[in-house]
């Protein structure tokens, strides 16, 4: 097929472009060349919001629309394309508002989260404006990604105090829940809707059992070969300045997904071969002061 992926560079992107690649589909990216190109991609370089002299002449079998984050983008990618057949949006859990009954199922009504404030917004005018012009589009809607490439100081941060043997603080009694999906899946998800094309549009992933922090951790530091000392944090300090994820849990009802794509990757085994990227990869994840906070304030708690 002939596969087109907005952007192709960074994280989600570039491994979809890759996955794509290697299933030996002519994967065609789009993105400014700010960066690397993966290896067996054909580059488009330009911008996504002008486009059209790039794509009207060719004939996309599936768009994969990993980088649009409001409706000017899709407006202006819509209006670049030419003939395409599937069209699939890579939106957000952030579309739901926060005060709804979980787990969030597909056919409730999006609106204001405020945690995620105008991300998700934009990411509910995204989804409206490709519905409004392509009625047969697909939506997916990921909780946390996470796998190889991830450039997010998420389990990296992790595996950075495993192997420093630094002690792990979480938030309260660390039972907080976290949904995941590896990044793999969601491409195997596409996959299987482009050949598919099931009757459902919108699509909640993720792992059908979510985990605690506590749990998260400990497979994060098992990945690296080592046992973490928890240490917890009840004092009344924003979670994001030592730990990598919002005061905020949620869940999505991924029935849906489990229908078209019941064999996910186990987390065990993904945080492993994401701590195997990284160690190789250090320098592509953009860190955040995360330590540097803990060890200017934890030692006087």
């Amino acid at each position: 097929m002939n596969i087109l992926v907005t952007g192709g560079t960074v994280f989600a992107s570039r491994f979809t472009a890759e996955y794509f690649v290697d299933r030996g589909h002519k994967v065609y990216v789009l993105n400014r060349g700010s960066k690397p190109q993966s290896e067996g991609v054909i580059h488009l370089k330009g911008d996504r919001h002008n486009a059209a002299s790039l794509l009207k002449n060719i004939v996309f079998d599936a768009v994969l629309d990993i980088t649009a984050y409001n409706e000017h983008d899709v407006r202006c990618l819509l209006d670049s394309l030419g003939k395409f057949g599937t069209y699939i949006l890579i939106s957000s859990s952030a579309v739901y508002p926060e005060a709804l009954p979980q787990p969030f199922r597909e056919d409730a009504k999006c609106g204001r989260n405020t945690i995620w404030g105008a991300y998700g917004l934009n990411k509910i005018a995204a989804e409206h404006e490709l519905f409004g012009r392509v009625r047969d589009a697909y939506v997916i809607r990921p909780p946390y990604l996470y796998g190889p490439m991830n450039n997010l100081y998420r389990e990296a941060f992790v595996f950075e105090c495993a192997l420093a043997n630094r002690p792990f603080y979480v938030p309260k009694d660390a039972s907080m829940k976290l949904q995941f999906l590896h990044i793999a899946d969601m491409c195997r998800l596409m996959e299987r809707i482009i050949e598919s094309r099931p009757e459902y549009r919108i699509f909640n992933v993720g792992e059908p059992v979510s985990v605690s922090v506590l749990e998260w951790v400990n497979k994060c530091y098992a990945a690296a070969g080592k046992t973490p000392e928890i240490r917890s944090i009840n004092a009344d300090i924003p979670q994001r300045s030592y730990f990598p994820f919002y005061d905020y849990e949620y869940e999505l009802d991924v029935t849906r997904m489990m229908s078209v794509l019941p064999d996910l990757k186990p987390l065990s085994i993904g945080l492993k071969e994401s701590f195997d990227w990284w160690c190789e990869n250090r320098e592509l994840v953009i860190r955040k002061p995360l330590i540097s906070f803990i060890d200017n304030n934890f030692d006087r708690l």
